[in-house]
């Protein structure tokens, strides 16, 4: 029994270690077409991917990190980067109050948290300009147009007034 265990872990060490060497090596090789010509920068892309990559093998949320890995299938840096930004939107999106423009944003782009945050934030705007407006004629033709695209409303009265 002693023995099997000792193998069992034997092989997961070596197998985790082959898989390891695997990444290393990936990684080195986006270092080189990176900087071809400088060992120096190789280095430092190489300390930066794989800090990244390490990163992201302690993230807990695997939808964000298909994102992440979606965008950018070759880069652990940037895929840190776009976990951490769909992340934070994903959290923003959670707290939002206005279910109108939340909606908006989902049907725009039901994949991409940080588009349903930038969408959610410039329609939320857009809204508030709307009902602060003095011509209210051009604002039901904006309306009538666009009856649920706030940015496009304002887009269209700022055109007709200004």
């Amino acid at each position: 029994m002693k023995f099997m265990i000792i193998a069992i872990v034997a092989l997961l060490v070596t197998t985790m270690g082959a898989y390891g060497d695997e990444i290393e090596s990936r990684i080195w090789d986006i270092a080189k077409v990176e900087y071809p010509n400088d060992k120096n920068m190789q280095e430092y892309i190489f300390k930066q991917q794989f800090s990244a990559y390490k990163y992201l093998q302690t993230v807990v949320d695997s939808n964000v990190k298909k994102i992440a890995i979606y965008e950018y299938p070759n880069d652990f840096s940037m895929q840190k980067y776009v976990y951490d930004q769909q992340l934070a939107a994903k959290r923003y999106m959670a707290f939002v109050e206005d279910e109108e423009v939340k909606a908006i944003s989902l049907r725009e782009y039901p994949n991409d948290f940080s588009m349903q945050k930038y969408t959610y934030d410039q329609q939320f705007a857009a809204k508030e300009f709307m009902k602060s407006v003095e011509n209210q004629a051009v604002k039901t033709q904006a309306v009538r147009e666009y009856p649920n695209d706030y940015s496009m409303q304002k887009y269209t009265y700022e055109r007709q007034v200004f």
